[in-house]
């Protein structure tokens, strides 16, 4: 296959609420898909686990039907579907690894229709309505990019936002974009105290690095106010975005409605600012030992 590496990259970002038919929301995310193709979009991420609503509110053994191997049903539907319209798909996985073991899982598959590879989701929480320990087993895979036709990209997943460790290390196997495919939203009980501190954060967070990576970073989430297991559930804040290697916001997508969001984005910009802001050349890597240990007493 013949790479088209050119000085610009068009990137779609898939926003959408979920139904409880994970048949309807493969569906929806083809459309959405075909739609970015022609659209202009050359790579195109979906959200984290859109197969489903955000079953892990809940510990119930009953959700495990949820997940599939990889490669299996969806990631061949997705396979033809990149070949079809020659882009390069990102697709958030529940994979069914062998019975009783299951990862939270990206497929990066190429525009040729290639599965390149995937990623496990390396960090996995344990809060209140997000018991993804009870499903997930951390990833053994480590820190990814991958060559695609479009350039050379890196998936994280959710949480992993939340760790400069992880984007450096996807940085520096030579990732130009950084996706973090994602379900993040609100308690509703906690919106209007908190609610407005929690996004600010999780935008800052991944605009940092951004900038501490000279590189770019993609985040689609999902929308809507779920509640599969009743009570107050979780009012997903969508504004899905992407940043520029300055850490500008160069497109976001709005808090309620369901969006494809595509932006143009110029490698030169990674280049520029690398240059004007050196940080990986200033590394010290000869004193970050510590950084393996859990806490330095």
């Amino acid at each position: 296959m013949t790479s088209i590496i050119n000085s610009t990259v068009t990137v779609g970002l898939i926003q959408a609420a979920c139904e409880t038919s994970p048949e309807a929301n493969l569906k929806k995310t083809e459309e959405r898909i075909a739609e970015s193709a022609r659209a202009g979009a050359q790579i195109v991420c979906t959200q984290e686990l859109f197969l489903t609503q955000y079953f892990c509110q809940s510990e119930d053994a009953a959700n495990f039907r949820f997940a599939e191997p990889i490669p299996g049903p969806t990631t061949e539907r997705l396979t033809e579907l990149a070949r079809l319209h020659g882009v390069v798909v990102i697709a958030s996985l529940f994979e069914k690894r062998t019975p009783g073991l299951y990862h939270n899982t990206a497929a990066i598959i190429d525009a040729d229709g290639t599965l390149l590879g995937i990623y496990r989701k390396m960090h996995i929480p344990d809060d209140p309505l997000y018991y993804e320990k009870f499903y997930f087993t951390p990833g053994d895979l480590g820190f990814r990019a991958w060559t695609t036709q479009y350039g050379r990209i890196g998936v994280l997943i959710c949480w992993d936002q939340w760790y400069p460790e992880a984007a450096r290390l996807t940085a520096l196997n030579g990732a130009e974009i950084l996706f973090y495919p994602t379900a993040i939203g609100w308690h509703p009980i906690e919106k209007d105290s908190e609610g407005s501190r929690q996004y600010r954060s999780w935008e800052l967070i991944q605009r940092s690095h951004a900038v501490a990576n000279g590189c770019f970073v993609a985040a689609p989430n999902r929308i809507g106010h779920e509640k599969p297991v009743g009570g107050e559930g979780i009012e997903f804040w969508g504004q899905s975005f992407i940043a520029a290697p300055t850490g500008e916001i160069v497109a976001q997508a709005g808090q309620e409605r369901e969006q494809l969001l595509i932006a143009t984005l110029d490698r030169d910009a990674i280049e520029q600012a690398r240059t004007g802001w050196p940080f990986l050349r200033d590394r010290r890597v000869d004193a970050y030992s510590g950084l393996t240990q859990r806490f330095l007493d």
